[in-house]
């Protein structure tokens, strides 16, 4: 009954297992496990900003876009972080130069 109540990627990753190879359900659980684990929906956390760099030629509107829409995955992203992480990753220039002067309350205040 159990293979019957599989679909596709983890019906084909059972068929695949040889013959015979698991002995108890914890093994099954261990295998499927190992199978799957890269499947996983991972959560955006805010070293994903950390990553985020202003290219030579993008305009500070393009790279704010880019920046924003990787601080909008991060469900609980401290606006503190978010602020220095963002006066860290722009070219350098007037901009910057004014976060670093008073950095803004949180991202509406930018």
């Amino acid at each position: 009954i159990f293979p019957t109540s599989l679909k596709r990627r983890a019906l084909s990753g059972f068929t695949r297992l040889p013959s015979a190879s698991i002995d108890s359900f914890s093994e099954l659980s261990s295998q499927f496990a190992l199978q799957f684990v890269t499947s996983k929906p991972y959560r955006t956390t805010s070293l994903a900003l950390a990553g985020v760099r202003q290219e030579k030629k993008e305009s500070l509107r393009s790279f704010m876009d880019r920046f924003n829409k990787i601080a909008m995955e991060i469900g609980d992203l401290n606006p503190a972080v978010a602020m220095d992480r963002l006066s860290t990753t722009l070219r350098p220039g007037p901009f910057v130069n004014s976060l670093c002067k008073k950095l803004p309350g949180d991202m509406n205040d930018l």
